[in-house]
């Protein structure tokens, strides 16, 4: 195993004053900083709080904390691309921890045991309008309902889950899944009326007696390219198509399917065409696979499934069956350029996976309103519109869109929802300062490889039943405990060990340390002993 040696530099105003003597120059301080994990967390989760309440086996009360910040952790341990463990600080000494799959095992848990979620807000007697039952919309509506809010979603289509149901694939978001926690959550007394297109936003607020309302409808629109047509094959948009197999309307694609585009609805409309009977799909996309916007483990498991992928390609005409293609080159600022070079394809089907919009025409009566740039809805800070009362968030604003990002857009709205309804503007508390991981004192072996989840090999793949499988519950302990605490105490002791003048107090399980000053010299021991650097060692000067 490797040794890790601890960075104990002190500040530079600081490193001159250490050391015992008469007068303390320096004393340790004990001090809470923000985990890079919780940071980089688009749906706001507390992660370390409740990894440390895993790695405890007090996985109930782990599932109640993280469902305050996000109601859906089955979900999204299967469907976020965790940015988290990008930014967790283990990956420099090994692997990040495995966070999405302790979030998958605790979400499972709760399904498993039938655990309810515990709350008790007292009525505001306040009315919402939610348009959307995406996870934007299902995010909001939880936290509002959190929040003593009465709440109604209004779903233009025959299911709840927006594109969670429509746009993923259930191999990798089992359906039953997907209900029982969308279930759970309109459990705690929230209407929901599917089938129920609003054309009139102003109107139904008006009518129905609501407050407030907030736009959730997600992207469903196929965005259009113009490629010249000489005879019409059969030609499909990505989320028409995977829409379709969802509601069991499935088109009869042939035995060769060309699919264009290079996202991860590309992937998943290759790995559901071939699932479905397409002998060989194939991928069409311009850039090469440094450039992709899909994940690098969806093209892996789409190759690993039979899929092709022709990198620095795009489709110039289509004639029937035939699709003339041109090769291109990547310049140094990433973008394809043509070489002039052609070839020709056939296939009996073609997918165009060229990314999605979002229907506005539901804001089309609302006066006033102003739209972005980007050819969606503007925003304030506060997630409201320019029309006052009037929120949104999810695909119809600017930012990136995937579940976790449109699920933190809920939460964010909610709260400014809720501060604009009881006329007390919603303020977000102060961050700590992010814990690096060149801060941390790891004096300890640290090296433990993350768990693995198992996986259905390509081999046997087939149908649409879920490829990858969860942790055990030892696993889930195991990986959970591999957290290092980024700069919060988790009462190792190591302060109190490590004082020569017995100046460190324990206050009990759960309360921490205090320090006594009378015997503290200000020696920098416990501070040089902390591992996830939860003390700082400050100017006397800065205490009077």
């Amino acid at each position: 195993m490797k040794k890790h040696s601890r960075d104990m530099t002190l500040p530079p105003d600081l490193s001159s004053k250490t050391g015992t003597g008469p007068i303390r120059h320096i004393r340790p301080i004990y001090q809470n900083s923000l985990p890079p994990c919780n940071q980089a967390c688009p749906a706001g989760e507390n992660i370390q709080e409740w990894l440390a309440l895993a790695q405890a086996e007090r996985y109930e009360e782990a599932w109640q904390h993280l469902i305050a910040n996000n109601p859906m952790p089955s979900v999204h341990g299967r469907v976020c691309y965790h940015p988290c463990e990008t930014s967790c600080n283990r990956k420099h000494v090994d692997q990040s921890v495995s966070i999405h799959a302790v979030e998958r095992f605790l979400g499972d848990q709760a399904l498993l045991h039938g655990w309810k979620p515990k709350f008790d807000a007292p009525p505001s007697g306040k009315k919402v309008l939610i348009i959307g039952a995406g996870p934007s919309g299902l995010s909001c509506a939880w936290q509002l309902r959190r929040l003593g809010h009465n709440v109604e979603i209004h779903e233009a289509g025959p299911m709840a889950g927006g594109m969670m149901r429509f746009g993923i694939p259930a191999y990798r978001m089992p359906r039953d899944v997907l209900d029982r926690e969308i279930q759970q959550i309109l459990d705690t007394g929230i209407t929901l009326k599917l089938n129920q297109k609003v054309n009139d936003v102003l109107k139904a607020k008006t009518e129905n007696g609501f407050d407030a309302v907030f736009l959730a409808i997600g992207a469903h629109l196929a965005k259009r390219i113009d490629i010249p047509v000489r005879e019409a094959g059969k030609i499909l948009d990505a989320v028409s198509y995977l829409s379709a197999v969802e509601r069991g309307e499935i088109p009869k694609l042939g035995r060769r399917v060309a699919i264009y585009g290079g996202g991860n609805t590309a992937m998943d409309a290759a790995r559901t065409a071939h699932r479905l009977g397409a002998e060989e799909p194939v991928i069409i996309y311009r850039r090469d696979r440094e450039h992709m916007p899909a994940h690098q483990f969806e093209a892996d498991e789409a190759m690993e499934e039979g899929v092709i992928i022709n990198w620095l390609r795009t489709i110039r005409n289509i004639d029937g069956t035939t699709l003339t293609i041109e090769e291109m080159t990547v310049d140094d600022k990433g973008h394809p350029q043509p070489t002039g070079r052609y070839e020709t394809l056939e296939a009996d089907s073609v997918i165009l996976a060229l990314g999605q919009n979002v229907d506005l025409s539901v804001i089309e009566r609302i006066p006033g309103i102003q739209l972005h740039e980007d050819g969606v809805v503007s925003v304030d800070e506060h997630m409201m519109t320019s029309v006052p009362g009037i929120f949104a968030g999810g695909d119809m604003v600017p930012s990136e869109r995937t579940v976790t990002v449109a699920t933190g857009h809920g939460k964010k709205a909610a709260r400014h929802i809720d501060g604009w309804l009881r006329n007390q503007p919603y303020q977000k508390p102060a961050a700590h300062p992010v814990m690096p991981y060149s801060k941390l004192h790891l004096w300890y072996d640290t090296d433990a490889e993350a768990s693995s989840q198992p996986v259905v090999t390509p081999e046997e793949r087939e149908g649409f039943d879920e490829i990858i499988g969860g942790l055990t519950p030892e696993q889930a302990r195991y990986e959970a405990a591999r957290c290092y605490s980024c700069g919060n105490c988790f009462e190792c002791d190591g302060c109190y060990g490590a004082c020569p003048e017995e100046a460190i107090i324990k206050l009990g399980k759960g309360s921490g340390y205090r320090i006594d000053y009378d015997k503290c010299t200000g020696c920098s021991a416990c501070y040089n002993q902390c591992p996830c650097h939860a003390i700082e060692m400050v100017s006397e000067e800065v205490q009077k």
